[in-house]
Order: C-alpha cells, then sequence, then structure tokens
C-alpha cells in the first residue's frame, strides 16, 4: 500500500459508483452479471487534487466471474479515477486473471502519475541535444549568408 494513502472513509455515492464502475468492468470482461459478485473492493491509492495538478484514485476489487460456459473464475480488477475539479471521473478500469497482472498495471499507473523531472539524465541529454542541434543549425545558417 502506498505511504501516502491513509485509512479514509469515502461517501456513500462514491462506493456506490465504484461498485458500478466495477461492475461494468466484469461485464465487458464478458462475465454475466446476474451470476458474477464483486467481493472485495479497496481504494489502493488516493492522492488529492491541489491548485496545479488533478487527483487519482486506483481501487482495487476482487471477485468471482462467471462465463457464458457456467465457468467460476477468480478474478483482480482495478479501476482508475482522475479527479477534477471535485469529481471522480473513470480513466481506465481492468479485469485480469491473477493478482499478479494486475500488479504490472499498477506498476504502469505509478509511472504515468510520476511527474517528469529535468534532473533525470535522459531529460539532460535531450535538452543538451536540442541545444547543440540548433547551435548547429544557427551556425550553418550563419555561415550560409556570409557565403551569399
Amino acid at each position: 500500500m502506498s505511504t501516502r494513502t491513509q485509512p479514509q472513509r469515502f461517501s456513500e455515492a462514491t462506493i456506490r459508483q465504484v461498485r458500478s464502475d466495477c461492475n461494468r468492468a466484469m461485464i465487458r470482461a464478458r462475465f454475466c452479471p446476474q451470476q458474477s459478485e464483486i467481493v472485495q473492493i479497496r481504494c489502493v491509492d488516493h492522492r488529492l487534487e491541489t491548485e496545479t495538478d488533478f487527483g487519482n484514485q486506483l481501487w482495487y476489487f476482487e471477485g468471482v466471474g462467471v462465463d457464458e460456459l457456467d465457468r467460476r473464475h477468480p478474478v483482480y480488477g482495478v479501476v482508475e479515477y482522475s479527479t477534477q475539479y471535485g469529481l471522480n471521473e473513470l480513466v481506465e478500469d481492468g479485469v485480469f486473471p491473477s493478482d499478479h497482472q494486475r500488479e504490472r498495471f499498477r506498476s504502469l499507473y505509478e509511472r504515468e502519475v510520476q511527474k517528469p523531472d529535468w534532473r533525470h539524465p535522459a531529460h539532460r541529454w535531450l535538452a543538451g541535444g536540442m541545444v547543440a542541434v540548433s547551435a548547429v543549425w544557427l551556425a550553418y545558417l550563419v555561415i550560409r549568408s556570409l557565403i551569399a
């Protein structure tokens, strides 16, 4: 669990919306909505909205999905929200056959939420390369105008 996530109480409306989105994710994964069930829902990441950034919420759910052949499958799902101006907007959801695959989604989510930082070596190389190419181009234009 993220160190930024504190035990929080969410409103009944929020829990109903999350449960509804979890059910929709199960339906999109082609599980029967009448026979399938969601056993547990929990918020694993909650970043509050600030003056400069939108917030994020990441919810996990576990359940049992029943396919068209009446076979029962354990399912591990995720629902991601972006908090914009106090409202939660669904960004992405998914249903996975194993907890390991859901954690792979979490690693992508963590990378996506991180902000770019100029201290990262790749960003410095990019900036340096752009300056070098610009300098070479300007030198070429200056030399061409002097020769012509």
